[in-house]
């Protein structure tokens, strides 16, 4: 847990009060209190409360935005829709690249317990929700597009991931595809120990769900994992050595897509006539692709607006700092790869 103004008053050995005469630079404080107070901040890492440093008017006036890839137009897609609305409130942002690392995730919090930001948006998620949690306490988080199991204390904004997998796996099945291979832009197995996604294992789930609903099996081979378009080449290269090759796969992105789509076309692999393929996003190159990519649509300008509202809000109103998730329409656009 995080030190509090208790922990500060208990390790100098003065009232809770004193603490925070000291804390609001009264000048009424006695010297040898004002230095072992100080030192026990020192010793202890603590930081003030953020409400109460807004209250004395010491706001940055900047957001922290978390991504997993600088680089995914998702993300741009996704950060640029907040930078419109952090700009019209008259807030900067800055972006943080985690690399999917847990240690980077928590370093870059570390700016809001160091009151360097007002507030952090996670638009991707890699440590537990317990680990994250106490950091709400130096001020507002905000949840996008990725989300912890059991979230409490910060408000999230996504789609219905298992609801689209379902959508993607039943379009398929009614095209007259039975033999469906899957595609997650995480491999769970090579994350950190005691780390996962729900996002992942819901999209997952949904997929599954609606084979066996239709009878259909889930072979354990026809899982693949990656995030890029080199993903993407090497994910249609694995599936053209296995013996038994399914007619149609569902990737986590249109960047595992369009790498397949690229691989296909150079070795005269037919999509969809050998090989159906579907994304995940409708990134603008989706309907750059020949064949046009069949995808879910992702609302990420929605997404990313409706994020940096919920955070100018819960700046303003610190009360609405709660748990609550917006979710947002993702309907599948149907077009030639499939």
């Amino acid at each position: 847990m995080m030190p509090t103004i208790k922990d500060v008053a208990l390790k100098a050995g003065v009232s809770r009060s004193t603490v925070s005469r000291v804390l609001n630079d009264h000048p009424y404080v006695d010297e040898k209190k004002r230095k072992a107070v100080q030192a026990a901040i020192t010793e202890l890492g603590y930081s003030p409360n953020s409400s109460a440093q807004r209250l004395r008017g010491t706001e940055t006036k900047t957001i922290a935005v978390l991504v997993s890839r600088i680089v995914n137009p998702f993300f741009s897609a996704i950060v640029d829709a907040m930078d419109e609305v952090a700009a019209a409130h008259s807030y900067r942002m800055i972006l943080c690249n985690t690399r999917g690392r847990a240690d980077q995730e928590l370093h870059f919090l570390e700016l809001l317990r160091t009151k360097q930001v007002d507030g952090v948006i996670l638009a991707s998620i890699v440590n537990e929700w317990e680990t994250i949690q106490p950091y709400l306490q130096f001020g507002p988080i905000v949840l996008c597009n990725e989300y912890p199991r059991y979230l409490t204390g910060a408000p999230n904004v996504t789609i219905n991931q298992k609801e689209a997998m379902v959508t993607i796996t039943e379009h398929l099945l009614e095209k007259g595809y039975s033999s469906i291979a899957y595609c997650n832009v995480y491999d769970v197995s090579r994350m950190p120990e005691g780390i996962h996604s729900p996002l992942a294992e819901d999209r997952y789930m949904g997929y599954v769900e609606t084979m066996k609903k239709a009878g259909k099996l889930v072979h354990s081979d026809w899982r693949f994992s990656g995030h890029s378009v080199e993903d993407g080449k090497r994910i249609l290269q694995d599936i053209l050595r296995l013996d038994k090759r399914p007619d149609a796969v569902i990737t986590g992105s249109d960047e595992i897509a369009a790498g397949m789509i690229a691989e296909a076309k150079r070795l005269n692999i037919g999509i969809p006539s050998d090989l159906a393929i579907v994304g995940f996003d409708n990134q603008p190159a989706a309907t750059l692709l020949e064949p046009q990519l069949t995808t879910i649509h992702q609302p990420t300008f929605e997404m990313g607006k409706t994020t940096m509202e919920m955070m100018m809000s819960v700046l303003a109103n610190p009360a609405e700092m709660q748990a609550y998730t917006v979710y947002l329409q993702a309907p599948l656009q149907i077009r030639e790869s499939t």
